[in-house]
């Protein structure tokens, strides 16, 4: 116990705050319930719950222990910590919080998976960490991602309310009950941060947004980017173009010009930043390589930068591309000749491909003109539900 009773008591305090929070989130289950000799690793954007997942498994898993990294020294050796911890307190399960702040942690958990006969479930609010390393860990570690709540998910833990599963088939055809529809009044607090699991404790969830991004671009994007003082100051300036901008024509080439970045840096600092789960980036429907991604705002940055009725527009395209991301739904964008009327988006599904148009009470089916596609839907801010419309709400209670 020499020498260890300081992290002996952080664990303590850890898995009693994880019972402070009864609700879990479904990836607490698939968790708890792994087996197998590979490591869990588990990424998503700072403040989404990741550290109250661990320490809820503190509380529950068997000789497991919970350990921050960020709070050891960075050159500290953690394998030799691990090998202490196993040996002495026969601890089987290693709780690892933000890993990616240890400089050498893909080869601490290399070493580990190769010598220690433990188990492994980590975070890192950095997913580009877990694969830029030297080291190769695909075989060794499983990675899944937290992500902010579905709004099905928010109706849970901020209202108590259980709401069943949708599907977009579900939407597509109009297969919904009533309690789907009673989330419609939740949506406004939903787009305005409640879809962060801070919002719980936060009445103004802003400022916490506003300094954990730049936690993310001061401290997380250095440990996984050579980036200069001056490249960071080039990465707020680039956020704040975005986020002030109408979401249409927002690419690679708009942000070197705007930005005053050479356009292979733009794209540097967007793919970055998206595995840092800030941004978004809509790949191009069709063959044509010359055309750019869309660069979109992940839910809700863009309120950082301009007030919500302005930024509205841009938010709804968002939050259509954070949860087909959630879901695992394939999409892409549709760009058409200049000066013509264009749907937003063209959805992959099994049974044929959905052209979709994201927008408010004047979307209409003349954004379809000219378009073949299976079906054409139009999820729109509003009560109409007649087609081609559907509630743009309920693509948050998709499972």
């Amino acid at each position: 116990m020499n020498g260890l009773s300081h992290l002996v008591e952080l664990n303590d305090l850890a898995r009693e705050e994880g019972r402070r929070y009864p609700k879990r989130r479904s990836l607490y289950d698939a968790l708890a319930g792994e087996r197998g000799k590979h490591f869990s690793g588990v990424v998503g954007p700072r403040g989404v719950g990741k550290t109250v997942l661990l320490r809820q498994l503190a509380g529950t898993l068997e000789d497991a222990f919970y350990l921050s990294v960020d709070t050891l020294d960075g050159d500290e050796d953690l394998f030799g910590l691990l090998q202490k911890l196993n040996r002495d307190l026969k601890v089987r399960v290693f709780l690892l919080d933000e890993v990616h702040f240890h400089r050498d942690f893909d080869a601490v958990l290399k070493k580990t998976y190769d010598f220690l006969d433990v188990r492994v479930i980590f975070t890192s609010s950095v997913s580009l960490a877990m694969f830029a390393s030297s080291f190769d860990l695909s075989r060794r570690v499983r990675l899944m991602q937290l992500l902010p709540f579905s709004l099905r998910e928010y109706a849970f833990f901020a209202r108590d309310r259980s709401v069943s599963p949708l599907s977009l088939s579900d939407i597509r055809e109009r297969r919904w009950a009533r309690e789907h529809l009673d989330c419609a009044p939740l949506f406004e607090d939903y787009l305005r941060g409640g879809l962060m699991p801070y919002a719980l404790e936060e009445l103004d969830v802003l400022p916490l947004l506003e300094n954990i991004l730049n936690k993310t671009i001061t401290s997380d994007l250095p440990r996984v980017a050579r980036l200069t003082i001056d490249e960071l100051e080039k990465i707020h300036k680039l956020l704040r173009f975005i986020g002030r901008s109408e979401v249409d024509g927002i690419n690679y080439s708009s942000i070197s010009r705007n930005v005053g970045v050479t356009k292979y840096k733009a794209e540097s600092y967007v793919k970055l930043l998206e595995k840092a789960f800030v941004l978004q980036v809509a790949l191009p429907a069709g063959t044509n390589v010359l055309r750019e991604p869309k660069v979109l705002m992940s839910v809700p940055y863009r309120l950082l930068y301009r007030e919500y009725r302005e930024a509205l527009g841009g938010l709804r395209e968002d939050f259509f591309a954070e949860m087909m991301r959630a879901g695992g739904i394939s999409y892409q964008y549709l760009k058409t000749k200049r000066g013509a009327k264009t749907p937003d988006y063209l959805v992959r599904l099994p049974g044929g491909d959905l052209v979709v148009e994201i927008g408010g009470k004047g979307k209409g089916r003349s954004q379809f003109k000219g378009l073949s596609a299976d079906e054409k839907l139009i999820f729109t801010h509003a009560d109409s539900f007649d087609d081609p419309k559907r509630p743009l709400f309920l693509l948050g209670l998709v499972a």
